[in-house]
């Protein structure tokens, strides 16, 4: 609105300077790349990270299994989970030796986390497993996917808003600078006569 309202106020100003003209209508130009363009760029980077994101979830649920595990027996809980205040949310997880069957049918038996606060022998739970049986992250979820392309296309757009603005003010901060010289230049010839009665005349 500035940009607008400045282009109006310089339009049949006497005392307006070229380079004010130029000020107004690059603060317009960079006002409409901000409402036009960062909202595009923004919009077609979460349309490509959405569907890299979505491809991924796809190939994870193709790679990665649930499997049952069965509790052979608690492990002792590591020296580096007895802070109080870093355990909190490892509260429900403990570390256990289990045993479970891959997905090609194989036998597994080995150390991983069980989501049970307090596991027994014979407790069941679920890990996640690739078709070998070896224990992989649960798989990335929809939800979770389309959230994270809709904060990459949000990052897109105010990077695009921020870099148009800096360019901006660039280029304001370049005019002010020769508008300076300028006047030094000009108080220098006027400086020497300044103040004298009968000057220029």
């Amino acid at each position: 609105m500035r940009a607008i309202g400045g282009l109006w106020r310089w339009r049949h100003n006497p005392l307006r300077r070229t380079s004010d003209l130029v000020e107004a209508w690059v603060a317009l130009l960079a006002l409409l790349l901000i409402l036009v363009v960062a909202p595009v760029i923004g919009s077609l980077v979460s349309g490509v990270a959405e569907d890299a994101l979505q491809q991924s979830v796809r190939d994870q649920r193709a790679a990665r299994h649930p499997v049952t595990a069965t509790v052979v027996r608690k492990l002792d809980r590591s020296p580096l989970d007895t802070d109080p205040e870093t355990s909190s949310s490892r509260d429900l997880r403990s570390r256990v030796i289990a045993d479970w069957t891959a997905p090609d049918g194989s036998g597994h038996h080995g150390a991983t986390l069980a989501e049970l606060k307090s596991p027994h022998r014979g407790d069941h739970f679920k890990i996640w497993t690739d078709l070998h049986g070896r224990i992989v992250a649960r798989p990335l979820d929809s939800t979770t996917a389309t959230t994270h392309a809709v904060l990459a296309g949000f990052g897109a757009a105010m990077l695009t808003a921020g870099a148009v603005e800096g360019c901006r003010r660039l280029i304001v901060w370049r005019m002010d600078r020769r508008r300076y010289a300028r006047w030094d230049q000009a108080w220098d010839r006027a400086g020497p006569d300044w103040g004298r009665t009968g000057t220029g005349s």
